[in-house]
């Protein structure tokens, strides 16, 4: 149960769950989140305080930026000594970068920051934005016995499932259980009751102040193999003015193909300080590149493991470790090791 005199602050950044229909056009559009209470009338039973912010204008998901995530975190951290927890509200085909990225950027957070959204519009019969907000809610106020916070972390909820938001993946754009955690545990089920996953959520260091984070840098690349690739492609991307990173999206445990000039072109890219991260293209499973001979050569150029990293959290650590002013012996040795549970080593 939410405990009493605990306080939530929604942040509504735009996506389908804030979109009510036209009764003259039929259309959808957004409302008025400040009318809240109007269009979700659960919320009254709620036993603590409720405010929100809202963007303006509410982003699409999917022009989500870097500048969005800035604005995020300072609100989060404008605010942060004000509330138990902070629900995000947003479109679902980029959450799990936006969730990612915020991992990153609150750094020693210890409250709960929760991102979730709906497939249909809140304003619609069998909506999925109306459950996704309420549990959203009462897992960002839930404390443990000593009045310390539940899930002091960045999270994805969607559809009864509580997931690490750096660990959260977009798998499906019709269904209502869109995101899944392939390489972690979930951290909570909601069905008649919450159970929580106590053994792999973060424990927080609630001493040690928030230290929010606003460098990012996107000169990033996303290079994904497949059979037949051609080399000018490679070498195109390789050769983009100003690239700082790459993630490249290999076969199984991180094996490509034996091919001279694809070697060639990767060790040149990582000698002239081009940071190459080699995540799976596989949903579930890690990069092993001692495993077999081909991962082995990319290990020999100069390619940085990946481990079990989704793509959206590879991308959004390299803009923070490279808005940072990190040399790329640097980036890569940090690449290896855990920032905010994104990875898990061997």
């Amino acid at each position: 149960m939410t405990p009493q005199n605990t306080s939530v602050l929604i942040i509504y950044t735009g996506g389908t769950i804030g979109m009510i229909q036209n009764p003259e056009t039929g259309a959808l559009e957004t409302f008025n989140f400040e009318h809240l209470h109007t269009h979700v009338p659960e919320l009254q039973k709620t036993n603590c305080t409720i405010d929100t912010i809202q963007f303006d204008p509410p982003i699409d998901s999917s022009d989500m930026e870097p500048e969005a995530w800035r604005k995020i975190v300072h609100i989060i951290s404008d605010n942060y000594d004000m509330y138990n927890g902070f629900v995000i509200l947003h479109g679902t085909d980029t959450m799990a970068y936006t969730a990612s990225a915020l991992s990153f950027m609150l750094e020693n957070l210890a409250k709960p920051v929760i991102l979730t959204g709906s497939q249909l519009p809140i304003c619609m019969l069998r909506t999925d934005g109306k459950e996704n907000l309420m549990t959203s809610i009462e897992i960002a106020t839930a404390q443990n016995p000593d009045g310390t916070p539940v899930v002091p972390e960045v999270c994805i909820l969607f559809e009864n499932h509580l997931m690490r938001g750096n660990r959260t993946t977009k798998l499906n754009a019709e269904n209502f259980n869109a995101f899944r955690s392939f390489n972690y545990p979930v951290l909570a089920d909601a069905g008649i009751h919450i159970k929580y996953n106590y053994g792999v959520i973060h424990k927080a260091m609630p001493t040690l102040p928030l230290e929010p984070h606003y460098l990012l840098d996107t000169r990033i690349a996303v290079l994904k193999l497949f059979p037949g690739i051609h080399e000018n492609v490679v070498a195109a991307t390789l050769s983009i003015e100003g690239l700082r990173a790459v993630v490249l999206e290999t076969y199984g445990s991180g094996n490509a193909p034996r091919r001279k000039w694809l070697l060639r072109l990767l060790e040149g890219a990582s000698k002239r300080g081009i940071v190459i991260v080699n995540v799976s293209q596989c949903c579930a499973g890690t990069v092993e590149m001692e495993r077999y001979e081909t991962g082995y050569h990319l290990l020999q150029s100069g390619i940085v493991s990946g481990y079990d990293s989704t793509t959206e959290s590879a991308v959004t650590k390299l803009m923070f470790l490279l808005g940072h002013g990190y040399e790329p012996e640097e980036i890569r040795e940090k690449m290896r090791h855990p920032l905010a549970g994104e990875i898990t080593l061997p």
